[in-house]
Formats: structure tokens, C-alpha cells, sequence
């Protein structure tokens, strides 16, 4: 499971980068530059909660151990 979640991460993180090369920054709110910023807001969120997943399972293994 640890693996899958690195790996979804990094998934996410080049999702985020190739979403970024997308963006016309003359013109964010255009037609063309929206469906790019939607994705690359969208793969933040996905890094987020994989780290606060990643977070609460050490913090439930540290309980477990008492």
C-alpha cells in the first residue's frame, strides 16, 4: 500500500507539471488555458491528501504500538 501511494504521488506530480507546460499565463482565464488550470489544481489536491493519508497512517501505527 506504501508503494501505491508513492506512486500516486508521483503520478500526480508529473500530472501537475504537464499541466502546467499547458497554460497560456498571458491569457489564464481563457478557454484554451481553463481545462489545464482545473487539472493542475486538482493534482495539488491529489498531493494533499495522499501526504495527509501518508500522515495518518504513521500517526495510527505510532498508537497501535502502545
Amino acid at each position: 500500500m506504501k508503494y501505491l501511494i508513492y506512486f500516486l504521488i508521483l503520478f500526480a506530480s508529473f500530472f501537475l507539471i504537464y499541466n502546467l507546460t499547458l497554460i497560456d499565463y498571458s491569457a489564464i482565464f481563457s478557454e484554451g488555458s481553463f481545462k489545464p488550470v482545473v487539472s493542475a489544481i486538482i493534482s495539488v489536491a491529489a498531493i494533499f491528501l495522499l501526504l495527509i493519508l501518508i500522515l495518518s497512517k504513521k500517526i495510527s501505527s505510532k498508537y497501535e504500538d502502545r
